[in-house]
């Protein structure tokens, strides 16, 4: 029975290690808060002092961190995953209805020049010790859209390797978006709408094709890199502005799966593959400080 219960354990280390993801690996993987407070707030909502954000862009608070959201955003900013509607709803519907409603402010201070995923890692921490919370993923195979070239190995004019374009070493005027890392979005003025990113992945690319899709309503399912692209990449794109941002129901201008193939040379493809998605084990109400 010992014997057993060793294996088990053993295999059950062997899952978990399989499916910690490398930038958790990089960032050190177990990190906590020096000092954390946390309180439900019924208030005006207060400004963060970086976006929670699953892309990479990043302005270091100096070791003062501060948020007010609700825990589903703390719990998609402390394990970076950028989930569908679908897989959002099946993995907080079953929850009680305060952790998508109650907004809890958190203050918290960290080492100076802690970065964005140690900040991740301070808050999976801070999540375990005050609410409880455990998770696992599971692999899933699911119907996804697999993100490929139009043409193989070419990509489309609006999106280029971020080594021909301008340093992240200080904004930019010139170009869109001003800083690297970050995924923007501006009215254009022809009246569409400019998204872009600067020094992005192509796993970034493909979670902001299938949220965009989603909110354009012409995707409804994830959206899996295949484009053999490596490194980091700078795009624009410009299409009409989401439907619920629409003011003129007349307006003209591409799709959105027209304006990815033209200005980025991407289509997607239906396919189905394994999908690693979170589980929420257990969660409480919030403990004393």
């Amino acid at each position: 029975m010992k014997q057993l219960i060793l294996l088990l354990l053993c295999i059950t280390t062997i899952a978990v290690h399989a499916q910690q993801p490398d930038w958790q690996k990089a960032a050190g993987d177990h990190m906590s808060f020096e000092v954390a407070s946390i309180k439900p707030d019924d208030g005006p909502f207060k400004s963060p002092s970086f976006a929670l954000s699953t892309d990479e862009w990043f302005n270091d608070p100096n070791g003062h961190f501060h948020a007010d959201f609700t825990l589903t955003t703390y719990i998609s900013f402390a394990y970076k995953f950028w989930l569908t509607t679908e897989e959002s709803r099946a993995l907080y519907s079953k929850l009680p209805d305060w952790v998508r409603t109650q907004r809890f402010e958190v203050q918290a201070n960290a080492p100076l020049h802690t970065t964005k995923d140690q900040y991740r890692l301070m808050m999976q921490s801070l999540l375990a010790e005050r609410f409880g919370l455990t998770l696992h993923f599971e692999q899933k195979d699911l119907p996804v859209l697999a993100m490929t070239l139009v043409k193989p190995g070419k990509p489309g004019p609006q999106l280029t390797p971020h080594e021909q374009g301008p340093a992240c070493d200080t904004p930019s005027k010139t170009v869109f978006p001003p800083m690297c890392y970050a995924y923007s979005a501006r009215p254009a003025e022809n009246g569409e709408w400019l998204n872009g990113s600067r020094a992005t992945t192509m796993e970034l690319l493909a979670a902001f094709v299938g949220m965009t899709g989603q909110m354009q309503n012409e995707i409804d399912r994830r959206v899996v890199d295949q484009t053999g692209l490596t490194g980091q990449w700078d795009f624009t794109l410009e299409l009409l502005p989401p439907t619920q941002m629409r003011k003129d129901s007349t307006a003209t201008g591409p799709s959105f799966l027209e304006a990815i193939r033209e200005q980025l040379g991407i289509t997607l493809k239906p396919a189905r593959m394994p999908v690693s998605l979170p589980v929420i084990d257990t969660i409480q109400p919030l403990s004393e400080n």
